[in-house]
């Protein structure tokens, strides 16, 4: 099986992951990862599947049919998988009042240290009591061989005293 990214986007309705797992199927493809969400009306989503590599051009063509459905859809062929990760796992979550710029911020300094994002999820939401906007964001972040978390930590921790957020970061386990 020959691994192919697959992104789309469109309004959100039920049935819209039936209508993808059924053309995957029927293309003779297996769907294997994914990450799929609702935001703002639209639903989104990247899947990793497997198709068969006689029929990655078919294949493609029929996921390209799901704009029938309504469905924006880019297919990409995923080349061979690279060496397992071999940096220190930690989970980052940040809390702070609602401003421009808060994620490029935290990316600046996480990118300058040469840390990796593996997962990112975010939102936005009124704070109890006093209805304030609260930016909320939880990462999974990898760091490169060499890096020490306590070093991190403390990049961090500068860096949340000057945009006024609150930066937490929790050790998990190493993959790889």
């Amino acid at each position: 099986m020959t691994p192919l990214v697959l992104t789309f986007i469109g309004r959100d309705r039920p049935g819209l992951v039936k209508a993808i797992s059924e053309k995957i199927a029927a293309a003779g493809g297996t769907w294997m990862e994914s990450r799929l969400a609702h935001l703002a009306g639209e639903f989104a989503g990247i899947l990793l599947v497997g198709a068969p590599e006689a029929n990655v051009d078919a294949f493609a063509e029929a996921m390209r049919d799901l704009e029938s459905a309504g469905l924006r859809v880019t297919v990409a062929r995923s080349e061979a998988p690279p060496a397992p990760p071999t940096g220190k796992l930690l989970a980052l979550n940040v809390l702070g009042h609602e401003r421009p710029g808060i994620v490029r911020d935290v990316t600046q300094t996480l990118t300058e240290l040469g840390v990796n994002i593996e997962e990112l999820e975010s939102r936005v939401e009124a704070a109890p009591f006093t209805g304030a906007e609260m930016f909320h964001a939880a990462a999974r972040i990898r760091l490169p061989d060499g890096l020490a978390p306590d070093a991190l930590r403390k990049r961090l921790e500068k860096l949340a005293g000057e945009i006024m957020v609150d930066l937490a970061l929790e050790e998990g386990e190493t993959e790889g």
